[in-house]
């Protein structure tokens, strides 16, 4: 069965400004499953779950960004991830650390640190955890990527969102790379585009550069597809509905049931 799809709401941010309501509602007539959170936008946390429901859409994952700068980071973010579980998330993601972060193997076990440290927390909570990668996690460290080391060292329960685009970008093959991930790979971030540089726009997928279906057909243990945009030289919303419609009608995702 075809992995689920959502969008990760990062990418419709100027669309959704202080009222995500609207936004939702075209999300769930178009036939999203569901939505991956960047931010509460502001709402109650019970207000933003009404809103998904009254849309027909769900918190298939909430992005919640640690700042390891801060001594309290663990406890500022357990308090984002109770916020996001009120609002019903199904699971919690990092979205990111620093380049430096992974600059070198001991960088790398200081980043799985930071990660098996969120991961208690989020087990006592039953909820599952994952990181989000960028194309900087891609760079070589002792004779394989840095991003390889980085979840050879975490807990094994903390599973793998690879941003396909990214990966492209940072050097490597994604088919190959979420294809050995095995059952750590249980979402994709499916954008698409030139992968020639991280500046460049990205287009609807099924429009550029990634051999999307090859890579999505390279793992059956992937449960949902992610559309996400950083930047569009054209209407965001346009090309979100756009790569629903390749991956919905070529049969690679499904939408709501």
């Amino acid at each position: 069965m075809p992995a689920s799809i959502a969008v990760q709401l990062y990418t419709l941010r100027d669309s959704i400004g202080a009222d995500p309501g609207p936004a939702f509602d075209r999300l769930g007539a178009k036939g999203f499953a569901g939505v991956e959170s960047a931010s509460l936008y502001g709402l109650d946390p019970k207000q933003y779950a009404k809103a998904l429901d009254n849309a027909g859409l769900v918190l298939c994952s909430a992005h919640i960004h640690p700042d390891t700068r801060d001594p309290a980071w663990l406890e500022k973010w357990t308090a984002d991830l109770d916020a996001h579980l009120v609002a019903g998330t199904q699971s919690v993601v990092i979205p990111m650390l620093l380049p430096k972060h992974f600059a070198d193997i001991d960088a790398v076990q200081r980043s799985a640190d930071v990660l098996n440290a969120a991961n208690e927390v989020a087990k006592s909570r039953a909820v599952p955890l994952g990181y989000h990668n960028h194309f900087w996690e891609f760079g070589d460290v002792n004779g394989a990527p840095a991003l390889s080391h980085f979840f050879d060292r975490c807990d094994p329960e903390v599973f793998a969102e690879i941003d396909i685009y990214w990966a492209a970008v940072g050097g490597v093959d994604p088919v190959s790379f979420v294809s050995d991930l095995g059952s750590r790979a249980q979402m994709l971030h499916v954008k698409d585009g030139p992968a020639d540089s991280p500046e460049s726009d990205m287009v609807a997928v099924g429009s550029g550069a990634i051999a999307t279906r090859e890579v999505i057909e390279s793992n059956e243990n992937v449960e949902w597809h992610v559309i996400e945009l950083d930047r569009c030289a054209t209407d965001m919303f346009d090309a979100v509905e756009a790569s629903y419609d390749f991956l919905v009608g070529t049969g690679l995702s499904q939408g709501r049931s």
